[in-house]
């Protein structure tokens, strides 16, 4: 089943079915990468659909435009995902789609009045912060590789290769623009519990920045460290999964997931 917009552009590929008894997790990539990144989860966390979202310009969608404002990116998200806001969902984002994921439960909460049964924040600090990190989206392209270099997230081929650059350089500084102009505005917390989520080497997002996303729900709150830096998500797959799954089964056995 796949999910698309008015242009007939996938923003999901869904990998079964969804059946009323189960739950969908929406999945958010971060800076320059597309669903693809989520392949891994599906069908690995017992009785949820995961659905990885995949951005315009992106991955399976790479000859859309790309955007650089996050929150016009919310407003095409929300209408695309609105078909299948009327069963139980949750929201999972790293880094640059932690900001998304929370900025579209704020919007669909808005527009419909529910909320996600979770919502779990990747390795990004509370959007009240500041951005710690510097612009780097309009630095030139040496300096813009080298501070991409640094976190550690982009393999080297796509440095090596001309081709590779002038594919993936652009979507990169789309993503960065987006979290450089991000602002936050305040509003009324969720009712919803948040999961904050980080690896014990993330010299970018230390456990404090995690702590913080507390004031943002009024529900339970918990934060998470795994072994291995801001993609931990990745050498730490299981151990997360299994978090996710154990968090989304108490939303089960309370009665929001039915």
């Amino acid at each position: 089943m796949t999910l698309t917009n008015n242009s007939g552009s996938s923003w999901l590929r869904i990998a079964r079915p969804t059946r009323s008894s189960e739950i969908t997790l929406f999945c958010f990539p971060y800076s320059g990468a597309s669903a693809a990144i989520y392949s891994s989860w599906v069908n690995n966390i017992p009785n949820v659909n995961v659905c990885p979202v995949e951005l315009p310009g992106h991955g399976l969608r790479l000859s859309e435009p790309l955007y650089g404002n996050l929150m016009k990116v919310v407003e095409l998200a929300a209408e695309a995902l609105d078909p299948y806001l009327d069963r139980p969902f949750a929201f999972f984002g790293h880094s640059m789609g932690s900001l998304l994921s929370f900025e579209l439960a704020r919007r669909i909460r808005r527009l419909r009045q529910v909320e996600p049964v979770h919502l779990f924040v990747s390795g990004h600090n509370a959007p009240q912060f500041e951005e710690k990190m510097e612009p780097i989206s309009t630095l030139p392209e040496p300096e813009f590789i080298e501070k991409i270099r640094n976190l550690n997230g982009t393999d080297e081929s796509v440095f090596e290769s001309k081709e590779l650059r002038e594919v993936f350089l652009p979507i990169l500084r789309a993503d960065f623009r987006m979290c450089e102009t991000y602002r936050y505005q305040p509003d009324e917390p969720f009712k919803c519990p948040i999961t904050a989520l980080g690896g014990l080497k993330d010299i970018h997002v230390p456990r404090p920045d995690l702590e913080a996303w507390q004031i943002h729900t009024t529900a339970s709150f918990k934060v998470r460290m795994f072994p291995g830096d801001h993609f931990y998500l990745t050498t730490s797959r299981p151990a997360l999964l299994e978090i996710i799954a154990r968090e989304l089964n108490s939303a089960r056995i309370a009665g929001m997931i039915r």
